[in-house]
């Protein structure tokens, strides 16, 4: 008998049970592996920055429970990082300057060299934090022999964390949260153009301050600048608020032909475009970054699995590294979703006679429709049917304890009952698709199956009609 609690135990995947009268299935297209099936990636690893993908490796480097050191893991693909081996390549000194929190490292390979930026507190004034880099000539940044180069100098010697750096038009920038004297703020955001890996050319230029209300909960902070350049725009992510569940990130928008030195070119995002999910136990998502996995974006981030804190969150360890799949609008903007929870790969099913729409939920049900901004609605998992060997049941991401079900002539997603009827009903034989084997059909019963009509998902018995066939096909992307 499947029990609700071996059901959330198991993040939803649960091994099929008694059989289902429908023969079982050939062979189905996969899902692309494109992503880690695992969430979190790492645990304990908060202000996670993992590189694009370099000769072959990523690396993944972020701040330790314990502040005290910088380490560096690496591997081949981005699931690779989860068993590979951690090395530190630098540990703060036992007295002095950096003898304090060593937070958010960040590495970077700029003309044949790598780099880390982090920041560091001192042995007595833990939260005198400064910006500080390493340097190494190795072609593997796991490798001893990095050197101390000293404090990345600003303007201003004052708290100065988060720092990153990107090219773009021939200019290399760096990228910083800093408390400014005159602003009661605990940190705001700058950019400026490097002379340097080692110093900077410009004067610093505030392109972003917390004033909106989620951007002051707790604490008044724009923090761990992240930077994405694609569809003729310079975005730059950001976090937000205190480091508890009240963490969030936001967006700023610049024309890839503006003058970035000029702060009027950055356009700040209204409302967070990612933030705590209660259904999906993800929260205080933040501090990210990004990478890359073939063409797709990649978004890397840090969140809790439990809302409730005992003492200072910045002493929480439990800030695990997550990564998720980043897409697009049609507009060119970035649709980030919601933060995924436990589970598998991720997907979404376009039918095969309409392929610039995709399947979504509305208000519960199951409709086809283009140009959605709420990306969550549009995201399933496939997971093992409820009662038949050979069989899948759809799980909602956003809505974890929801899977596609019929109701009637009506497909929608409903709470997992703890019934043999609910699983029959929720219950699907995954094939090959009717008209295109690359893609996938889902059989209800002996020769009925999921289809698009019009805007709608509905049940249908396509038999050997062509464009019925086609309609019962869907694209999984």
């Amino acid at each position: 008998m499947i029990t609700r609690r071996s059901l959330l135990a198991s993040g939803g995947v649960l091994a099929a049970g008694t059989a289902l009268t429908s023969a079982a299935p050939a062979a189905a297209a996969e899902t692309p592996a494109e992503l880690p099936t695992r969430n979190p990636l790492v645990e304990q690893r908060a202000d996670p920055f993992i590189t694009p993908p370099t000769d072959g490796m990523y690396y993944l480097t972020g701040s330790v429970p314990e502040y005290d050191r910088v380490v560096i893991r690496g591997a081949s693909t981005l699931d690779g990082l989860a068993a590979a081996r951690e090395r530190t390549i630098w540990r703060r000194p036992e007295s002095g300057r950096m003898g304090g929190y060593i937070w958010a490292p960040e590495l970077h390979r700029i003309d044949g060299r790598w780099y880390v930026y982090f920041a560091a507190g001192d042995k007595d004034e833990p939260f005198r934090i400064r910006t500080y880099v390493l340097e190494s000539s190795n072609a593997d940044p796991r490798e001893g022999g990095w050197v101390l180069r000293g404090q990345m100098v600003t303007a201003w010697d004052t708290f100065t964390l988060d720092a990153t750096t990107f090219a773009h038009r021939g200019r290399r920038y760096f990228l910083w949260a800093q408390s400014e004297p005159g602003i009661a703020t605990n940190s705001n955001l700058y950019i400026a153009e490097m002379a340097s890996p080692l110093a900077l050319k410009s004067a610093p230029v505030r392109i972003a301050v917390p004033t909106l209300s989620w951007e002051i909960q707790g604490f008044k902070v724009n923090e761990g600048p992240a930077v994405l350049i694609r569809n003729g725009r310079v975005f730059v992510t950001y976090s937000a608020s205190a480091t508890d569940a009240r963490y969030c990130m936001g967006l700023l928008t610049a024309d890839e032909n503006a003058n970035l030195l000029d702060a009027r070119s950055w356009t700040k995002s209204p409302s967070p475009v990612f933030a705590t999910s209660a259904p999906t136990s993800r929260y205080g998502p933040g501090h990210n970054s990004f990478t890359t996995v073939g063409s797709s974006d990649v978004l890397v981030y840090h969140a809790r699995d439990y809302r409730d804190i005992v003492g200072d969150p910045l002493f929480d360890p439990n800030r695990h590294t997550c990564v998720q799949r980043l897409h697009w609008n049609a507009d060119g903007t970035p649709s980030f979703g919601v933060p995924v929870g436990v589970g598998g790969p991720i997907t979404r099913l376009s039918p095969l006679d309409a392929p610039s729409l995709v399947v979504r939920h509305y208000e519960y049900r199951l409709r086809v429709d283009g140009a959605v901004r709420e990306l969550g609605d549009t995201q399933f998992r496939f997971v093992p049917g409820f009662l038949g060997a050979g069989t899948v049941a759809m799980q909602s991401v956003n809505f974890p304890d929801r899977y596609v079900r019929v109701d009637g002539d009506v497909l929608r997603i409903d709470p997992f009952e703890d019934t043999d009827a609910y699983g029959r009903v929720a219950s699907f034989v995954r094939v090959p698709g009717l008209s295109d084997s690359a893609a996938v059909s889902l059989r209800v019963g002996t020769d009925t199956y999921l289809a698009h009509d019009n805007g709608r998902v509905v049940l249908s018995r396509p038999g050997n009609d062509r464009d019925a066939r086609r309609r019962a096909t869907f694209r999984l992307e």
